[in-house]
């Protein structure tokens, strides 16, 4: 029976096998097809046709490695309850590198960090005029046409567009609250030898990021308000410095993926903004911490922690990924 062609829909045959290999119970899956409009002897005979197959005796075991692992990671959830980190994201001010590693970045924990960016000019000069005057010549890579595609965030490609840096912040000025424009770091905008000056106005956070601040180690982010980064994670540690305007960020832990439903990898079902309780129920039980991050602060985003960004002013921000560590950064590596 096993080997027979099965009646089903492809699409149910995958949800059946997929559902019975996480554990659903046999009779409620009958009955979720059934319900569903499938005969009850058809959807007895697909249960049994499914639990004989040998590939789906395989995907058992690698549900119940699946199911382990998860069960680790609720362990974790628990103790980051139980710690309180989950009430609120915290605010640091004088924070000494020391510090820093070994609590947050060590303890891969989510900080906002107060009162180390004192040195940088760009913090008393960047405005639009300012930006426009010293790199307006420039060409620059601007994500365009976002508001017509859901998925602009992990389909990247199709909104690159090239343009002279003045023109952009023309648009940025002009343009009002919007999310359909946005400069984000999937370019190579602050390598381009047009935008030196501006990286002459920033300083590595002293003892944190090293000194030695290569274009490449850096990225910058410039848009309007209204722009929004869709709740993903990112595989590598990032501090984020916000030099100009505010923003909103949420944060989730890296350990509550199995909450996130996530998409394209790295990318989550979710609209973080107002996540919908009936389709994302797990969604509400996941540990969000937020904050309004103010010019002059900085947000350490740990690696695999998932992040929902949202500009609430004009904003520019600076990211660093090359911290003074042994060995570099930590990164998540891509499934194989």
């Amino acid at each position: 029976m096993s080997m027979e062609k099965s009646r089903l829909a492809t699409e149910w045959q995958v949800w059946l096998a997929e559902n019975l290999a996480l554990g659903v119970g046999e009779e409620e899956a009958r009955q979720t097809l059934v319900a569903a409009g499938v005969g009850e002897d058809l959807a007895r005979e697909e249960v049994d046709r499914v639990k004989a197959h040998p590939y789906f005796q395989a995907c058992q075991r690698l549900g119940r490695q699946y199911g382990r692992m998860e069960s680790v990671m609720e362990v974790y959830g628990q103790l980051h309850r139980q710690s309180g980190q989950h009430l609120a994201l915290e605010k640091r001010e004088g924070l000494s590198a020391e510090e820093f590693f070994s609590r947050y970045y060590y303890g891969h924990r989510p900080v906002v960090l107060k009162g180390l960016m004192g040195d940088w000019p760009a913090l008393g000069r960047w405005s639009l005029s300012y930006l426009a005057e010293r790199a307006g010549d420039a060409e620059v890579e601007i994500m365009t046409g976002r508001n017509a595609n859901p998925d602009h965030s992990p389909q990247a490609e199709k909104h690159r567009t090239p343009m002279r840096f003045r023109d952009y912040l023309k648009m940025v000025a002009a343009g009002g609250e919007t999310n359909d424009y946005y400069m984000v770091p999937r370019n190579e905008n602050w390598q381009r030898d047009g935008l030196a000056p501006l990286r002459d106005d920033v300083r590595a956070p002293a003892g944190i990021i090293h000194a030695d601040l290569r274009p490449d180690m850096m990225t910058l982010l410039l848009g309007p308000a209204g722009t929004v980064t869709p709740l993903h994670h990112d595989n590598m540690n990032v501090l984020l410095a916000q030099v100009m305007g505010r923003k909103h960020v949420r944060l989730a832990p890296s350990f509550q993926r199995h909450l996130m439903y996530p998409r394209y990898g790295t990318f989550s079902h979710v609209d973080a903004a107002s996540p919908d309780p009936e389709r994302f129920p797990l969604y509400a039980e996941a540990a969000v911490v937020e904050a309004v991050l103010e010019p002059g602060e900085l947000v350490f985003i740990p690696v695999g922690w998932w992040h929902w960004v949202h500009a609430l002013d004009v904003s520019a921000s600076v990211t660093f990924h090359h911290f003074q560590v042994p060995g570099g950064n930590t990164y998540l590596p891509e499934p194989g």
